[in-house]
């Protein structure tokens, strides 16, 4: 039935859903975190955090569920492992759209343990959703430019520091560590800007899943490899939201994480840094052709 209505009046109704959605959920999470810091017993802290990742969980179903019901979205999805929230995963993917983390978490919500994405450190002000990224324990990062940190040295690492306390408390629970590695998402002004090398996407920035595997490569069961393609052009919120997006093609391709990239410092080892970011160009390379493939199919 409301498929019927006219575009925007169903990207309006899909948007009041997620504020619905979003300010439902909180305050399950905000009451859990304030438990978890009051309670001195590991354990209980562990159910806490049990329980606000299943809280996540039916905050994701709550958007599946408005995504189908203002449109009909075929889902064209490859590769995807079977079911085993037990283990700990480094994830990531090509970025197009805001709609990539919508689809992601749509189609690993239940198979593989929670998406936690590291966040520009602004972000933890966004109203009630930063609080939520916060209570979650979403690593937030802030960034300093090589200028900066030339004035600045003792800056210097700050970014590992933040990624390690991260991963310390992953040690206790599993999770799936998410990076986008362009860093942003691909337009064709950022890619000609760049000069970038390849055809559908922007230069990758190994350094942070260097930090990630730095941190915690002994409890990585593997990398996920995700590449998104939307066979309908340029998607955005408001597409998702209007029900105007008629297909997303999702290929995943679980890889395993080279033994001698794990426990290895990506600042100090030159030799390794750049073994490691020949490592994530051939991935690259590979996911570029894929992407020429899925356009030309």
């Amino acid at each position: 039935m409301i498929r019927l209505l006219p575009a925007p009046v169903r990207g309006v109704l899909a948007t009041f859903a997620l504020v619905l959605n979003t300010l439902f959920w909180c305050w399950f999470l905000f009451v859990a975190s304030l438990l978890k810091v009051l309670l001195p017993w590991t354990a209980a802290r562990r159910r806490l955090r049990d329980f606000m990742h299943w809280v996540a969980r039916q905050w994701i179903a709550g958007n599946s569920a408005w995504m189908a019901a203002v449109g009909h979205i075929t889902w064209d999805v490859e590769g995807l492992p079977p079911p085993d929230p037990s283990r700990s995963w480094l994830v990531t993917s090509n970025h197009l759209s805001a709609v990539d983390i919508f689809a992601l978490q749509h189609l690993f919500n239940g198979r593989l343990p929670m998406l936690k994405f590291f966040l520009k450190q602004v972000l933890i002000w966004v109203p009630v959703i930063g609080l939520c990224w916060w209570a979650l324990e979403f690593p937030f990062m802030k960034r300093y430019t090589r200028a900066y940190l030339e004035k600045h040295p003792e800056k210097r690492g700050q970014d590992l520091a933040t990624t390690r306390v991260a991963c310390e408390r992953y040690k206790t629970n599993p999770v799936c560590v998410f990076n986008f590695l362009e860093g942003t998402r691909f337009t064709p002004a950022k890619h000609a800007a760049q000069g970038s090398p390849f055809r559908h996407l922007l230069k990758p920035r190994a350094g942070g899943i260097a930090f990630v595997l730095d941190a915690m490569g002994e409890q990585l069961a593997g990398l996920v490899d995700v590449t998104v393609y939307y066979p309908g052009g340029r998607t955005t919120y408001w597409d998702l939201a209007c029900g105007r997006v008629p297909r997303i093609v999702v290929r995943v391709r679980p890889r395993e994480i080279p033994a001698q990239f794990l426990g290895r410092s990506y600042e100090e080892d030159a030799a390794y840094r750049a073994e490691f970011q020949q490592w994530v160009n051939t991935l690259w390379q590979e996911k570029d052709a894929l992407l020429e493939q899925l356009r030309a199919g």
